[in-house]
């Protein structure tokens, strides 16, 4: 293809505000006060310019998560990094190239960091059923019938449409770490091997070892043991281990649906049902909540951090749904607080208990939002489950919420001096939205509906799906 046919093709895809010099745009843009067009043109950018090392990003508005939103504000980028973000006036000078996004609100890439692509292709495929146990065994039967084909294409497709929703960074959790050599992830991606020894604890080391084998190659991974129903203590032991020997970052299910809480602390249920069929020991069950298990079976101990091997920070703990008034003793005494992620879609699919927002806040626990899989969910977009959770909690401030899917989701992975904010020196990694009139920007965020326009990753404006 020649250079002008590139062109002619970069037109037709990017709907941004065409490239050119800060010296040559119009006064309204560029002077002290900021004055807005009513109507914003949109044309493409310039295809050699969506790959340049430096560029001015201009938008209506930018929410950086770092401090008040910024009106007719600008983002400079330099390589992968945010170089500098404030006002236009301020940021450009006359010969820099302006990449103008015109009636735009620009914000941070938003981050799932609890998600299973491995089941996109089973969206609308388990009707609701009547019990969490018999949904472990609809997703079961379905599982039977995919291919090692199936799932790679599953987990692409699911990339894909995170990417559209405007996710730039996420926490997968893979059945099968063994296949993410043959995936090209077009987004930043934290690897959880998802383990699982019900049947056989006594492998749980050589399963372990061959999680690392499938992930090492990955520049960032860690290892999910499923949950207490179905890893063994030993196996959550030996997570932890490799974790703090490797710095790692480890996750699991926990206390998600009553069904669990009957299973351990009651000795009963479909679910202890379900695994003493299928010949799990449960010698562990009838003493104690699935948290108090979780706990004791890691040697995490409340009062003195210095037992715990500082390692209930390295936790990212989905669901925490079905807690008792000793569960949150317990939990109030923890010093190093694990981050929490709540689906409020999922959670709604389920009709689990009712999610206890404000009390773990109290507790100081840094909560996300997540999307969980396609066998509970309709899509895979973080604005959904903002509105969803929004639903649910609406006395809680819309800043308070898009932190969920931003600030919190970064520092769960300890990553909170690189993304999450569009602030200096963090990665640019940014996002564009129509601007709507509203009182607030943070509803305007909110309740946006559909394909997100504009994408950079790493200071590169990507095709969006």
């Amino acid at each position: 293809m020649r250079p002008a046919e590139l062109h002619s093709a970069a037109t037709k895809r990017y709907k941004v505000q065409r490239t050119t010099k800060a010296g040559n745009m119009p006064a309204w843009r560029t002077g002290r006060r900021p004055v807005f067009l009513k109507h914003a043109a949109t044309f493409a950018a310039v295809i050699d310019r969506r790959y340049s090392r430096k560029m001015i990003v201009r938008a209506r508005i930018v929410v950086t998560m770092d401090g008040a939103p910024i009106p007719n504000g600008a983002v400079r980028v330099s390589g992968d990094r945010i170089a500098d973000v404030g006002k236009f006036s301020d940021v450009a000078s006359a010969n820099d190239e302006v990449v103008d996004l015109g009636e735009r609100v620009l914000l941070p890439g938003l981050i799932n960091v609890h998600c299973h692509l491995d089941y996109t292709c089973l969206r609308g495929k388990i009707p609701r059923q009547t019990s969490f146990t018999n949904w472990i065994r609809s997703i079961n039967a379905e599982k039977e019938k995919l291919t090692a084909e199936d799932y790679v294409a599953s987990i692409n497709a699911g990339f894909a449409e995170a990417q559209r929703f405007g996710t730039t960074t996420m926490a997968n959790l893979t059945a099968f770490p063994e296949l993410i050599a043959e995936i090209e992830t077009p987004i930043r991606t934290w690897w959880f091997a998802e383990l699982i020894d019900a049947r056989e604890p006594e492998r749980a080391n050589e399963i372990v070892e061959s999680a690392i084998e499938s992930l090492q190659a990955n520049k960032n991974w860690g290892l999910a043991p499923h949950a207490p129903f179905t890893a063994s203590g030993s196996l959550f032991q030996r997570c932890q281990e490799v974790a703090l020997r490797k710095n790692l970052l480890l996750t699991t299910h926990l206390a998600e649906s009553r069904e669990e809480m009957e299973m351990f602390r009651d000795r009963s249920g479909w679910l202890y049902q379900l695994l003493k069929e299928i010949g799990r020991d449960m010698t562990d069950c009838g003493h104690e909540t699935p948290l108090q298990l979780f706990l004791r079976e890691l040697h995490f101990s409340q009062r003195d951090p210095s037992t715990s091997f500082g390692m209930t920070g390295r936790w990212i703990i989905a669901h925490l749904n079905e807690l008792t008034e000793s569960d949150f003793d317990s939990l109030a005494e923890i010093q190093q607080k694990f981050s929490i992620v709540h689906c409020p879609r999922s959670h709604a699919y389920f009709g689990h208990a009712a999610f206890q927002f404000k009390r773990l806040q109290r507790l100081g626990f840094n909560i996300c939002l997540g999307t969980d899989s396609l066998a509970s969910n309709d899509d895979l977009s973080l604005f959904a489950e903002m509105r969803a959770f929004q639903k649910k909690f609406p006395a809680v401030e819309p800043e308070k919420i898009l932190e969920m899917v931003t600030v919190g989701p970064a520092q769960a992975l300890n990553r909170e001096h690189e993304f999450g904010k569009v602030r200096q020196n963090f990665l640019a990694d940014i996002i564009a939205i129509p601007f709507r009139e509203s009182p607030a920007v943070y509803e305007t965020i909110l309740n946006f509906v559909g394909k997100v326009p504009w994408i950079m990753l790493q200071g590169k404006i990507t095709d969006t799906p």
